[in-house]
Parts: C-alpha cells; structure tokens; sequence
C-alpha cells in the first residue's frame, strides 16, 4: 500500500532532477558517485542499483590505483634484507597513509549505502551484519543484486 507522503515513484525536483532523498534509477557514473558523497552518512531513503554498483566500481578503482602507486613507489629505495625479504621504499609509507585515509574516510557513507541499496529491495538495513558471520558476506551480495521493489518506497523520507 503507498501512501501520498511516500511515492512509489519519486516526483522530479523543480530543477527536473531526482530529489536526494529518492532513488536515482539509470544512474551515471558521476551522478552515482557525486549522490554516494552527497549522501555521506544518510541512512534513510533508497539507493538504485546503478547508484549502488557504479560507487562500488569507483571504489575498486580508487583502491587498484592506490595499490598499484604503493607498488610503484615503494619500490623506490626498497631493500633486500640478508633473509630474502625485502624492506619498501619510505614512500610506500605515505601511500599507505593515503590508503588508510580513503578506507577511513568511506567506512560510514559504504555502510550507508549498502544500508539503502537493502531498502530498495524492500530489506531492512540491518541484513547488512550478516556479512559479519561465515558466508554472510556472499548473502549480503546476493541481496544487494536483487531487484528494487515498490514495497522499498516505505524507506523514503522525503526532505524539502
């Protein structure tokens, strides 16, 4: 049952666009990341499932790319220890002081939007400490593919 105050399909903004508090279907790249940064900590509302795997495929980016600089410059000045071992460059360091910020910085805004994405598929956000138990991890990814599902608009909290 939708009630007028939670539309099943959210009306466009004045500007023409889709308010932040609704769901973006057919999400770009930008647009998906630019609503995951913009949505930081919100745990309310929906995220489509563009919104959703387009912020996953630019977060994989990000880390491949600071993984692979980690390499580059870690290599720079890197030893070999007497045992085999080698010992990486100090610039490996401040890579790595870059990786920590970014995985800091999106522990929360990650959680809120695998908390959303559950919303659209009519889930609560909860389902999501199941990847803390064996296998949950693969339950939690199974639930973030399904479909988005009307039923999910009772998650919406629109905002003027």
């Amino acid at each position: 049952m939708t009630s007028p105050q939670y539309p099943t399909t959210p009306a466009a903004a004045p500007t023409g666009e889709t308010p932040l508090w609704a769901p973006l279907y057919g999400a770009s790249f930008g647009q998906s990341v630019q609503r995951f940064f913009k949505k930081y900590a919100d745990f309310t509302g929906r995220a489509s499932r563009s919104e959703y795997w387009w912020w996953i495929l630019f977060s994989v980016i990000v880390a491949i790319v600071l993984e692979v600089l980690a390499l580059v410059l870690g290599s720079i000045g890197a030893t070999v220890n007497d045992d085999g071992t080698s010992t990486p460059g100090p610039l490996f360091w401040l890579v790595g002081v870059l990786i920590l910020a970014w995985g800091l910085g999106t522990i929360v805004p990650h959680l809120a939007i695998v908390w959303r994405r559950l919303h659209d598929a009519n889930l609560a956000g909860p389902f999501f400490f199941l990847s803390f138990i064996p296998f949950g991890s693969i339950v939690v990814l199974i639930l973030t593919i399904l479909p988005s599902k009307p039923e999910g608009a009772r998650f919406d909290r629109p905002r003027a």
